[in-house]
């Protein structure tokens, strides 16, 4: 063996610093310590200090030297592996064997300080390991030190694995969790040991020496979690590490249904609290924010360690997850996939005081509570148990802080108590009775439990101002006995009037706040030690308290008296207050000074809007809180408050930035100016009767217009009176009958005059004629239906990148159509993106995003992403990038003016979101896709080489004979393209069967392609426009038994079975009369065919076809009632599938 320094490696991971132990494999920890020590001895030098050491006997490996003072050199090892020189001391250098130890104890002191204050015997066994201190040093003899003696003695004190119980028996044959291998580990107070020793840290940072390697000790160097520091946190990313399209910057508002923690207190100031469906860490002094995203819904509850080192977090939904991050590196260390696998949701978590369980209840019907041990590689619950409906839905829980095999969690009118059994897997339910006869008087809804701290009683507050004592009966049993522990509602406390809504414990004291924004605390007895209630807030909803513990008062502090006899200083950590109405405070004991942390909106945001030429945002919410913020800086400009009960639902600048406009819920229509937020008129308008969805300013800032829930476009405009231009209403037209999707200002192709334009749920663009319109009457210029079948979604006007100008308008069916903004035509219909709803707004990136090149981009939203398209649109799908920002659902996006970043407001959710634009990760994923048709042939079925592609290609080629005459006998005239006309049969051949309408776009799309450019109409197509027309145009998802349902729900009846049936004589007459309604002699060649009753070629005669007749032709095919199942496997004869 090489001769090396103490190897202390065994204490630093062990004790009570480890929560975790090492692989069960792992021999004990007084055997390293004694090897070690011997070790030692045998490689370092006499020290003339400390005449013990050379009278130290040699390592028992090693018999055959045992007089030599230093390690016997092995000649055959290579020079790159031999023991560094650095363990050899100068001649002129005293050794001290005891350095390495020192600093461990100190660093274990502090940690352990920090955590829980030392009893006299384990103060006095880390002060052992100090050669310094008056205990003495490590002296050694007979191969084992004292100190290896009294490591011994600590396991008793600390424990190898301190569980808060009576260890696990050792005639115990059943496989405990302890010996499952650890994910991860964790450390009293979040302290993670440093290197062993000196020299091993030299060593790791050294790559050419060779470290010793052992199965006994996992790899931990490379882990971030292991290595990371609290301050290490909060750092700007670095271009290399901005490597997707959308990266969340900044994120406004929070959900003030979830508690806010104080993460860190003193020097800096953290505190978490959920966004959306991210968990956002905020430094408060810094101005900075760290995003914890990793859920795909809307958080819904989370919780934290008491060291503040682990967060839990939670959501609702499809694929819910529950995760566990380190809040040193952000980093999630566990995942939980499966808490809820009918995506209920988790209403309720917890975590233990050590961190080491978890615990959830779900949000199903019958509750679920589950406990986790999620230090441990395991994906299912140590122990779970289903809670009966009638104990009402469980909405808190919470570890007993000083046995965590004791729970208590409660809903708005019960208690439950929960004793585990972590043995034998086991939990214990107990429902105390209580009823208003229990006391004779009103008990009121629970709020929160908590465990007494000095006695065995539960105390739960009550929205009443009262309190409700449990006892527990008898002492925690031994969990060998049989006995039944019983707990029963004993005492009813009347603390105040107010309901209390927060009840926890803080040091020695029960802390509680109400719904008057007072917070009061009481000792063990409950009698009443302090309140604050001279800060006038809102509701009480959380209480989160610093950290560190108390330090003793100095003689500059500034601590209050408390309300007891003798007066002395009340002493409470800081902490930070959280309130109904979305507002964050952090209240500092010592001087009791109030701070502002968080002011956000408490109710849904709707409206954003961004400046023209400014970093500035415009954000309005329900509640009616309007703020400006400027996004670089991360700062609120300026704010107002509006009414209450009005709320504003949308906003916008005007070109020039000075003027703000803003609609609200009651039909008001607010002009103010842009900077103080001042009213620009004396009164709002207020012809619209209901909520305003939608304004606009024209180019020139002459008109302004705005949409309502009543269909109705209202138009105001600036006029001269008496020298000094003021706003005036110019008109109002109810013009469409569904809801208004967009409404959108132009400028004319020949002037410079303003257009408007409106498009609507009705399928309906309307243009208005502005130049004449007058007082009270708004003229209409033009109406064009654009669809259909779809749903328009909304419209923009495409970028000037063509010399033809266009209007892009989405629709419900994931297509963008680019309409002639002059005549309407439809000249070009493209697959949009498919990211499992269809887009709902979309807006184009200004100029100065693209940097001097000459492409252009596009921001979308749909029901819960956000994403980026790069201009043209051409069906391409890898020229689109998307991710969720609202799981709960998007209201709303804006754009910076610059093009660096888009915002979303979340609606319901209560937070806007910042997302940082990066236009090289979308163009590098173009080309990863592709150039050419080969991202196009991916969406074909099979791909290039795909039997659909050669069926297509055999089409597209018997097309050719076709138009030339099947039995022609000339020399045939094989080309790359077919003739227009053909362009519809070989659509249906292939499977899609095109509208008459889809039909006249898909030729004018072809013929005016490049009229433009070179005046000529095409009357030819080539295969690969062939194979863009169709992936373009083809159904996105194909057909699907649930659409055809859906018109079978619409058109048919229930019959007998309560099915949606369809009469045989009305579903004939919907064919010959409704939508584009065929002839009847259409209709007998389909039939004939579709039933194989004729031969080929043989046609039905028109006047022969009575279908209203009781002779009808068709009645022995047809049955008297058409289902949608029927429709489509006897008569159509299609295999259509159910739903994707």
């Amino acid at each position: 063996m090489e001769g090396k320094g103490y190897d202390d490696r065994s204490f630093s991971r062990k004790g009570s610093m480890e929560r975790i132990p090492e692989a069960p494999n792992e021999p004990e920890a007084p055997s390293d310590r004694e090897v070690s020590s011997e070790r030692e001895a045998s490689s370092e030098p006499e020290e003339p200090s400390e005449p013990e050491a050379p009278k130290e006997p040699e390592a028992p490996k090693e018999p055959e030297a045992p007089k030599e003072p230093e390690a016997p050199k092995k000649p055959k090892a290579p020079k790159k592996h031999e023991a560094p020189k650095k363990h050899e001391a100068p001649k002129d250098q005293k050794i001290r064997p005891h350095e390495s130890m020192k600093r461990i104890a100190a660093r274990a002191m502090q940690a352990l300080k920090a955590q829980m204050p030392l009893e006299e015997e384990e103060l006095k066994y880390l002060q052992t390991l100090n050669p310094d201190s008056p205990f003495g040093s490590l002296a050694i003899s007979s191969g084992r030190s004292k100190g290896t003696e009294k490591s011994e003695g600590a396991k008793k004190v600390f424990g190898e694995w301190s569980r808060q119980g009576s260890p696990r028996s050792p005639q115990s044959t059943r496989v405990s969790f302890i010996e499952k291998k650890p994910s991860i580990r964790v450390y009293e107070n979040g302290a993670i040991p440093y290197g062993d020793n000196e020299e091993e840290e030299e060593e790791y940072e050294q790559p050419d020496e060779e470290e010793p390697s052992s199965s006994k000790e996992p790899l931990l160097r490379e882990s971030l979690v292991y290595y990371s520091r609290e301050d290490a946190l909060f750092r700007e990313k670095t271009e290399k590490e901005k490597i997707y399209p959308l990266t969340l910057a900044w994120c406004y508002g929070w959900n003030c249904s979830l508690p806010i923690y104080n993460m860190r207190d003193g020097n800096d100031r953290v505190v978490l609290y959920a966004c959306s469906h991210t968990a956002v860490l905020y430094d408060v002094f810094k101005n900075c924010q760290h995003h914890l995203q990793g859920h795909s819904n809307v958080i819904t509850c989370m919780c934290v360690s008491e060291n503040r080192r682990w967060i839990a977090t939670a959501d609702k939904g499809p694929n819910c997850l529950v995760i566990v991050w380190d809040g040193f590196s952000g980093i999630p260390v566990h995942t939980i996939f499966d808490s809820c696998p009918e995506g209920n949701g988790i209403k309720a978590m917890a975590m233990t005081r050590d961190a080491k369980f978890l615990v959830t209840i779900d949000d199903a019907t019958e509750q679920r509570l589950c406990i986790w041990r999620w230090t441990v590689n395991t994906e299912t619950p140590a122990c779970s148990v289903t809670l009966k409906p009638h104990a009402g839905v469980q909405e808190y829980i919470i570890f007993n802080p000083g046995n965590y095999r004791e729970l208590v969690s409660n809903s708005k009118t019960n208690l439950l108590y929960f004793e585990w059994d972590d043995e034998n897997d086991v939990i214990e339910v107990s429902l105390p009775a209580l009823s208003e006869k229990t006391f004779n008087k009103v008990v009121g809804r629970f709020s929160q439990s908590v465990f007494h701290f000095a006695t065995r009683q539960i105390l739960t507050a009550t929205l009443e101002g009262k309190l409700v004592v449990w006892d527990l009966h008898p002492p925690p049993r031994s969990y060998t006995s049989l006995e039944v522990l019983h707990i029963k509602a004993c005492k009813l406390l009347h603390l105040q009037k107010d309901g209390l809504t927060v009840l926890t414990t803080v040091d020695r004291y029960f802390v509680t706040g109400d719904v008057k924004g007072h917070i009061k605390f009481y000792d063990s007895k409950l009698s009443l030690v302090n309140w604050y209630s001279q800060f006038k807030l809102s509701p009480i909803i959380m209480l989160s308290f610093a950290k560190e513990p108390l330090l003793a008062a100095g003689t500059k502090s500034s601590y209050l008296s408390d309300c007891t006899l003798p007066g002395d200083p009340f002493m409470v950590r800081n902490f930070i207050i959280g309130t109904m109405n979305a507002r964050v405070y952090h209240l500092t004991a010592d001087g009791t000074k109030l701070e502002k942390v968080l002011i956000e909106p408490r109710e849904a945001i709707h409206a954003i809007a961004c400046h023209p030429y400014k970093p500035l945002i415009a954000i309005g919410s329900m509640c009616g809180l309007l703020k400006i913020w400027n996004y670089r800086k991360k700062m609120y400009v300026v704010s107002r408050i509006f009414e209450e009960g009005v709320g504003i639902q949308c906003l916008t600048f005007n070109p020039e930035g000075y003027l703000l406009g803003a609609g609200f819920s009651d039909g008001a229509v607010y002009i103010m100016d842009a900077v103080s937020l001042k009213n620009e008129i004396p009164e709002p308008f207020r012809y619209s009767r209901d909520t305003v969805t939608l304004i606009s300013f024209s180019h020139d800032s002459q008109y302004l217009a705005t949409a309502d829930v009543n269909f109705t476009v209202a138009v105001y405009k600036i006029v001269i009176n008496n020298g000094e231009k003021v706003w005036e209403y110019l008109a109002r037209l109810h013009s469409h009958h569904k809801k208004i999707r967009s409404l959108l200002f132009g400028v004319q192709v020949d002037s410079y005059e303003p257009r408007l334009l409106s498009l609507s749920k009705d399928r309906f663009l309307i243009e208005y004629d502005l130049l004449n319109s007058g007082k009270d009457h708004l003229e209409v210029l033009d109406i064009h239906r654009t669809e259909q079948e779809a749903i328009p979604k909304c419209m923009v006007w495409y970028p000037p990148i063509t010399r033809e100008s266009f209007l892009l308008i989405c629709n419900s069916a994931y297509k963008v159509k680019l309409f002639n903004s002059i005549t309407k035509m439809c000249r070009k219909t493209l697959i949009g993106p498919t990211y499992g709803s269809p887009i709902k707004q979309v807006l184009i990136l200004p100029e100065a995003a693209s940097k001097g090149s000459q492409k252009r981009y596009l921001a979308f939203v749909n029901k819960d992403k956000v994403g980026l398209q790069i201009l043209p649109v051409d069906g391409n799908p890898h020229k689109t990038a998307a991710i969720i920002c609202h799981p709960s659902g998007v209201s709303s996006m804006a754009i910076s003016y610059d093009g660096t970043h888009i915002f979303t407001a979340g609606g319901e959710d209560h937070s806007v979101l910042q997302w940082e634009i990066n236009l090289r990760a979308l163009e590098a994923a173009v080309h990863l896709g592709g150039e050419d048709l080969t991202p196009f042939y991916g969406l074909l079925d099979g791909g290039r080489e795909g039997e659909f592609y050669k069926e297509l290609e055999d089409y597209f080629y018997y097309s050719q004979l076709r138009s030339q005459g099947i039995d022609t006998m000339e020399t045939r005239k094989v080309s790359t393209r077919i003739p227009l006309t053909e362009l519809p049969f070989v659509m249906r051949a292939i499977g899609f069967y095109p509208s008459e309408e889809q039909i006249d776009d898909m030729l004018n799309e072809i013929k005016f392609g490049e009229y433009v450019e070179t005046g000529k109409l095409a009357d030819s197509i080539d295969l690969p426009d062939f194979v863009k027309l169709y992936i373009n145009h083809r159904p996105p998802f194909g057909q699907t038994m649930s659409d055809i349902r859906k018109a079978f729900k619409i058109l048919g009846t229930p019959n007998e079975d309560g099915e949606m049936a369809i009469e045989r004589e009305h579903f004939l007459d919907l064919l010959l009369t409704k939508g584009e309604h065929m002839t009847e002699e259409e209709l007998s060649d389909c039939f004939t065919v579709l039933f194989g009753l004729n031969p080929e070629g043989w046609k039905s005669e028109p006047a022969t076809l009575d279908y209203k007749g009781s002779n009808i032709r068709l009645e022995e095919e047809l049955p008297e009632e058409i289902t949608a199942e029927i429709f489509t496997a006897d008569i159509l004869g299609l295999p259509i599938p159910e739903d994707f």
